[in-house]
């Protein structure tokens, strides 16, 4: 049994005017969304910024009974559904302004342990494929769930090679959960489920299917996680809506680069350049940032460093001031007197010679 407070969120959100911020003001202005749906119009009116145009569909009873049939089919097929004021709501997700009210979902979500959200291109290259198999094969053994779209192209892909290295892999669906969309991931979605997966929507059966809801859905996927890896996407693709979000939400937000000429790594080079998103240089130097990287040996080989050329005065002048405490970009421009566009090649050097680490958001420190 669900509890009734379900039965009134439903109903409220079939309300064309009332979106997750008003139906979230309402609640907390007049105590439940029971409250609000049997409150006078005059009491809703007095909530400051909600108008006659925001309240005029509550009270509506084929909205209730739409409400009664959703909570019937949930419970006929094992559908779980999830409210904000629920303690196993998903943590990270919790803490958004737009989070949804309710998450409609299959598995579990009690025990998810350290998502991380990957996107890409429906139009999946090799190069974007042979980045996501690799990945998954580091990543397995280790106590993630991978999350993504259930797309064709790069979610796809990041799903199967979840399950092909028996890491457990959530699913977020852009429409209710009696449809699997596109129905050639229906077999898909079993597995997912069958391995420790998840599949989650805010979508009841009752909102139908709509382009917009794939481009609202992808501040889920930002959201489900504290870090987002973009794979590949052209330029204005839909991977770029989910890095706003993410941006918004204050996520750590990695790109795979790519030639400037391949249309699919063109938007991942753009992200990098506006610094919407740190480079991916390489696999280990990822699971570093993702606090992921292996247990230091007990005897550790020193690197080889690339000696540095004499003549290049400036990338001694700023290894001098880099030390085993990070430091950041703004300081060490600050500190040598070196603008932003000449210091990020000189750091980049001394990164490639193994002289420096750089960690998320541009801080530097002593390898």
């Amino acid at each position: 049994m669900f509890p009734e407070e379900y039965l009134y969120i439903l109903a409220l959100k079939q309300c064309k005017n009332i979106g997750n911020t008003n139906l979230k003001k309402l609640i907390e202005n007049v105590g439940s969304a029971k409250d609000v749906w049997q409150a006078s119009k005059k009491e809703l009116l007095d909530i400051s910024g909600i108008g006659k145009i925001t309240i005029q569909d509550i009270g509506k009873p084929d909205f209730l009974h739409n409400a009664e049939k959703e909570i019937k089919f949930c419970e006929r097929q094992d559908i779980n559904i999830v409210s904000l004021q629920d303690k196993h709501y998903p943590a990270h997700l919790f803490n958004c302004d737009d989070a949804p009210l309710l998450l409609f979902y299959k598995g579990k979500i009690e025990n998810i342990i350290h998502p991380i959200s990957i996107v890409g291109t429906r139009k999946l290259t090799a190069y974007g494929r042979g980045f996501i198999q690799d990945l998954m094969k580091e990543f397995s053994g280790k106590k993630i769930y991978s999350v993504s779209g259930l797309a064709i192209g790069a979610d796809t892909c990041v799903h199967e090679e979840s399950l092909k290295n028996n890491i457990p892999t959530i699913a977020v669906l852009a429409q209710s959960l009696d449809t699997i969309y596109p129905a050639s991931n229906k077999n898909l979605s079993k597995k997912i489920l069958e391995n420790n997966g998840v599949l989650i929507t805010e979508y009841a059966t009752f909102d139908g299917l709509s382009k917009e809801y794939f481009l609202q859905r992808n501040r889920i996927i930002a959201g489900l996680s504290p870090q987002l890896l973009v794979v590949e996407t052209a330029y204005g693709g839909g991977s770029v809506t989910t890095v706003t979000a993410a941006n918004n939400y204050n996520r750590d937000v990695f790109a795979l680069p790519g030639k400037i000429t391949d249309v699919y790594s063109q938007g991942c080079n753009q992200l990098i350049a506006l610094n919407k998103a740190e480079s991916i240089v390489n696999i280990p130097s990822l699971l570093e940032h993702l606090n992921m990287s292996a247990q230091p040996e007990l005897f550790p080989k020193e690197k080889p460093k690339i000696k540095l050329d004499p003549s290049k005065t400036e990338h001694q002048k700023v290894l001098d001031f880099i030390k085993e405490t990070p430091v950041s970009l703004d300081d060490l421009s600050d500190k040598t007197n070196i603008l932003h566009h000449k210091l990020l090649p000189i750091l980049l050097d001394l990164e490639i010679y193994g002289y420096i680490k750089c960690l998320s958001g541009r801080q530097y420190l002593l390898n």
